[in-house]
């Protein structure tokens, strides 16, 4: 019988680059903390757009967890029009 290897985060098991991993787990950060401000709002997605200053495509993209469709840096932008903080600790 084989081990099953366990992972701190889906992001571990499923990225092998460090670097894509890190990304990828700040950029999933973001978009659940923006979906829920979404959604605790009771926004619509035309309403949610006009607010974010992005299509309401992109809103319906950002509901669905399409990571590949937002760059790290628009997420920080779009969190912030939410009124959300957003902050980064660097750890060597």
């Amino acid at each position: 019988m084989s081990k099953s290897k366990q992972f701190k985060s889906v992001w571990d098991a499923l990225e092998d680059d460090p670097i894509r991993r890190e990304n990828l787990k700040l950029r999933s950060a973001l978009m659940i903390a923006i979906s829920q401000a979404i959604e605790s709002r009771e926004l619509k997605q035309q309403e949610a757009a006009e607010l974010l200053l992005i299509t309401q495509p992109r809103v319906s993209a950002l509901m669905k967890g399409k990571l590949e469709a937002f760059r790290l840096d628009a997420l920080v932008d779009i969190a912030h029009r939410l009124g959300l903080h957003v902050s980064i600790s660097v750890a060597a």
